[in-house]
């Protein structure tokens, strides 16, 4: 019996500390690699522990995970809100990779964030349904 919304095998708590996880390395490097001391260098990781935190606070308490997976995808959509500035740098200058650093990071909030809140809605309207049969 399928008791649980999975995507490509994981389900939403799990997905959510792989994704927590990523951004959280990705700020680091990111920081590590061009040497910024700016605090923007560190958005990625600032939205990714409050994921990964839900994740694990979903394995934890798995009575309440519907409030923890709520919150994490909250943080979510806040990554890909982030990401949108991408194309406030490509309309204002034209120049969306400058810095180069800077526009990989605002893309791949973009993308990633869309994607993981995209997933996080799809497992929602699947527990209502489930709900709404029982």
């Amino acid at each position: 019996m399928n008791d649980s919304f999975k995507f490509l095998g994981l389900t939403i708590p799990r997905l959510s500390e792989i994704y927590g996880l990523f951004l959280i390395l990705w700020g680091v490097l990111v920081s590590l690699a061009t040497g910024s001391d700016s605090f923007t260098s560190w958005i990625p990781s600032v939205t990714g522990a409050p994921i990964l935190a839900m994740g694990l606070l979903s394995r934890f308490q798995p009575g309440r995970v519907k409030v923890w997976m709520h919150i994490g995808a909250l943080f979510g959509l806040i990554a890909f809100l982030g990401g949108v500035d991408f194309f406030r740098s490509w309309i204002s200058s034209g120049q969306p990779f400058e810095p180069l650093a800077a526009g990989i990071s605002k893309l791949m909030l973009l993308v990633t964030g869309g994607f993981f809140t995209a997933v996080g809605v799809r497992s929602f309207i699947w527990a209502r349904t489930k709900r709404e049969e029982e």
